[in-house]
């Protein structure tokens, strides 16, 4: 199964409570923090709900 590697560029301070909450589920707490998820359907609607604050790579 293809891999993407999240990346958290931008910061969620001044970011709506949903927003802040979808960084958390994909495991990013800090900026600049780097998570790899698998490629599918759930994790690819998070990453686009906070595609501003984030930098996506496929594996």
């Amino acid at each position: 199964m293809a891999k993407i590697i999240v990346k958290q560029v931008r910061s969620k301070i001044n970011c709506p409570l949903d927003q802040k909450r979808t960084l958390i589920a994909l495991g990013l707490k800090k900026m600049g923090q780097v998570v790899e998820h698998d490629d599918n359907q759930a994790i690819l609607g998070m990453v686009n709900k906070v595609k501003h604050l984030v930098s996506v790579e496929t594996k």
